[in-house]
């Protein structure tokens, strides 16, 4: 399992929301540049980046901050928020970009998801963020009928390889990620699963370790310093 850190734009700005709310939002650095290269020097293998306000908008409104400030890092970097059309993905994936997370158009438009893994198979991820096991779409401000488990199904079937879930509920709360949920869908299909909301401590992640997960994304934990980074990659064993 990796450890893979977060950042969150919001207004041009790193911040951390509590459960999704943008209206709950906390500033916690004054330069995305300065975080990126933070997360570069610990020594981990990836870094997962969301484009909050993008998410709301529908379309890469922090596309240029996020590019400078990804352009010159030796560390893979994955991008989410308001990627939805083609054009979007490969904007990204050709300015550097690693990885290219969808959310709400992979649930609302298979074809433009089915296109995506057919040209970039390693380079795509979908972003499963759930309320009470329902999907949740557009920045998590509206929720779907489609339940986790039968989604996660259509994503194997599709071609999908990783897949990045979040329970809402857990998110910025500091209270563990959903092991059980977690657990359901990791006997349920065959996919790279990346564990994200709730982490809070090293044993959240020796637990999540245990479970053989392909990730875990950390993120208010490390700006509270409940998580020192370079701990986290020491129980994983990616510390050198």
């Amino acid at each position: 399992m990796i450890i893979i850190p977060a950042m969150d734009i919001l207004g041009g700005l790193p911040v951390r929301l509590y459960q999704g709310d943008y209206n709950k939002k906390e500033i916690v650095a004054t330069s995305a540049e300065e975080v990126l290269l933070g997360f570069v020097w610990a020594g981990v293998s990836l870094i997962h980046v969301v484009d909050l306000d993008g998410a709301k908008a529908g379309y890469p409104v922090n596309r240029d901050l996020i590019l400078r400030a990804a352009g010159d890092l030796s560390v893979p970097v994955e991008v989410g928020g308001g990627i939805r059309t083609l054009e979007d993905i490969a904007d990204y994936l050709d300015h550097g970009i690693n990885r290219v997370i969808l959310g709400t158009s992979a649930l609302q438009d298979r074809s433009l998801l089915a296109d995506a893994i057919k040209r970039w198979p390693e380079h795509i991820a979908v972003g499963m963020d759930c309320r009470s096991g329902y999907i949740s779409t557009q920045g998590w401000l509206n929720d779907s009928k489609i339940w986790y488990l039968d989604f996660a199904h259509e994503l194997e079937d599709l071609g999908v390889q990783n897949i990045i879930f979040t329970d809402i509920s857990r998110d910025g709360a500091m209270n563990g990620p959903n092991l059980s949920m977690l657990e359901e869908l990791k006997n349920t299909v065959k996919l790279k699963i990346t564990a994200s909301g709730g982490i809070h401590t090293l044993e959240d992640l020796q637990k999540l370790k245990e479970m053989d997960l392909y990730g875990a994304v950390i993120g208010k934990a490390l700006y509270t310093g409940d998580i020192l980074l370079t701990e986290a990659l020491q129980v994983t064993g990616e510390a050198i």
